[in-house]
């Protein structure tokens, strides 16, 4: 089948974000007595919104965290990935190759417009995506719902059946299954058998986008 969309997550398909904020918000959990392993947490949270990561947390937890819970978390964040922050292996060159075929692209992630420009500014790969970036704030429900996803490919102008999504988190690969798209789901963290029962075509190395739509032998 051919694809009219490639629709790309952000953290942990075009930015080696996950691994950073992860072990981040576990140690921040940890200051208000909620601990979790770094697997845990990207189990529970990885994908969804940072709203639902509080309440989220505020349930599990069995208590409010402070008003500036997500003010302070953000400023670690961000002065982390300053320093440390890499794109995600191959994406560069899958994202070059699309453009050279003219092969329309575009971005929908949980992440908020500020984080997107700070990571893809920092990884060089703002540049791919022009004003082809969507995020969960501009629709009802965020991941696991398909809401996000529809929203871009109404923008794009494509049918959610002309649609490959490119994810890496379970919520994610959920959300692109319930808009009626076919997923693909990038997978080097051990998660292989969840991504799969959810739907996701698992696959470790980017080039394989580009062999899956027929642009690669």
């Amino acid at each position: 089948m051919g694809f009219d969309l490639i629709i790309f997550d952000c953290d942990g398909v075009l930015v080696d974000s996950e691994p950073l904020s992860n072990q981040l918000l576990c140690n921040s959990l940890a200051r208000y007595g909620l601990y979790m392993t770094v697997e845990d947490v990207i189990e529970t949270f990885v994908g969804r919104s940072m709203t639902s990561v509080v309440s989220i947390a505020e349930e599990l937890a069995g208590r409010k965290l402070p008003d500036d819970f997500l003010d302070v978390l953000q400023e670690e964040t961000f002065e982390l990935f300053k320093t440390d922050l890499k794109p995600v292996e191959g994406i560069h060159d899958v994202l070059s190759h699309l453009k050279d075929k003219e092969k329309p692209f575009c971005l929908a992630s949980s992440g908020s417009f500020e984080k997107m420009d700070l990571t893809l500014g920092i990884t060089d790969l703002r540049k791919y995506f022009s004003d082809n970036i969507y995020n969960s704030s501009q629709v009802k429900r965020g991941k696991p719902y398909p809401d996000l996803f529809l929203h871009a490919a109404e923008q794009m102008q494509v049918e959610p059946a002309k649609c490959l999504v490119v994810e890496d988190s379970h919520p994610g690969v959920q959300a692109a299954v319930a808009a009626g798209m076919e997923v693909m789901a990038y997978s080097v963290r051990g998660f292989d058998d969840k991504l799969k029962k959810a739907g996701g075509l698992v696959f470790k190395d980017m080039r394989k986008v580009l062999e899956h739509i027929k642009l690669l032998p």
